[in-house]
């Protein structure tokens, strides 16, 4: 088959490329509205299905009409609670953020340092590695009412479960990364006579930044499951939290709102990420 195509008229050739689809790119307009497609047909299929049982029993909270989620979101993103008088939302915004944020950056903290040190130093991966193996291996919310016994019911609670959730993965992955080093770069650093604290800042660190940036936005869905998982277990505030207070009266409205809205903001913590680590590290391709 190679030799058939090596035989080929070029403009045969150039034909026969074109026609594969690996060879198609689609244009900025194309590519706009493919992305958007999936969610124009999530949203019509929504529409459609809430129409159909709203018709049937107009009483229906399992899929409320699309109307009726934007006035529940308008109303609230906009009034405040009668008896705190605080816009619920809000609050429980600032203080499911916080906890994640919290989490996600002590993990990548010691995700970076723990990382380090396996993939340069032998005796620290003796050390840590099986165990940190061991540890990924654990259902982080199968240690939820552990910590809660521990920790007690508070904050720190719930950012050690997103902390134990996410860390593992991260640090095996970017000791990974520091092993793949290639290892002419160690030797001539070490002829240079660089200590191992100036290989690691030097060598090492510049080159697992960007992979750690890329860690934590992949760890950012289950960081958000975790959170939510305590927040409803244990709290008196959070997204989580309000979501499964709402459940029990069937306010789908309320609980869908709440839902888009965490996603939103995935995906604007996402977004800042990718855009911080476009600007840090602009020889990195950010496919991620």
């Amino acid at each position: 088959m190679g030799g058939d195509l090596r035989a080929a008229h070029p403009s045969q050739l150039k034909d026969s490329l074109a026609m594969r689809l690996i060879n198609h790119i689609p244009g900025r307009p194309a590519a706009l509205l493919l992305a958007a497609l999936p969610f124009i047909m999530i949203f019509v299929a929504y529409s459609i299905a809430s129409d159909i049982r709203l018709t049937a029993n107009p009483q229906d909270k399992l899929l409320p009409a699309p109307t009726t989620i934007v006035e529940t979101a308008e109303r609230l993103f906009t009034v405040p609670d009668k008896r705190s008088k605080e816009i619920l939302l809000w609050n429980d915004t600032f203080a499911s953020l916080a906890r994640l944020l919290g989490g996600v950056t002590i993990s990548a903290m010691l995700s970076l340092a723990l990382g380090l040190a396996i993939g340069l130093l032998p005796y620290a991966r003796s050390l840590f590695s099986g165990f940190i193996a061991v540890l990924s291996m654990v259902p982080p919310l199968a240690l939820l009412p552990i910590l809660f016994i521990v920790f007690g019911l508070g904050e720190v609670s719930k950012v050690v479960l997103i902390v134990i959730g996410i860390t593992p993965f991260m640090t095996r992955d970017l000791a990974q990364r520091v092993m793949e080093i290639p290892k002419e770069q160690i030797v001539k650093a070490q002829t240079l006579g660089a200590s191992s604290w100036v290989i690691a800042l030097r060598v090492a660190l510049p080159q697992i930044l960007p992979r750690l940036i890329s860690n934590v936005r992949l760890s950012l869905g289950s960081a958000w499951l975790f959170l939510i998982a305590a927040e409803a277990v244990a709290s008196n505030v959070g997204l989580g939290y309000r979501i499964f207070l709402v459940r029990r009266y069937l306010a789908m409205d309320v609980i869908l709102t709440y839902v888009i809205w965490i996603t939103v903001l995935a995906f604007v913590i996402d977004w800042l990420l990718k855009s911080l680590s476009r600007r840090a590290f602009p020889w990195m391709e950010a496919n991620l």
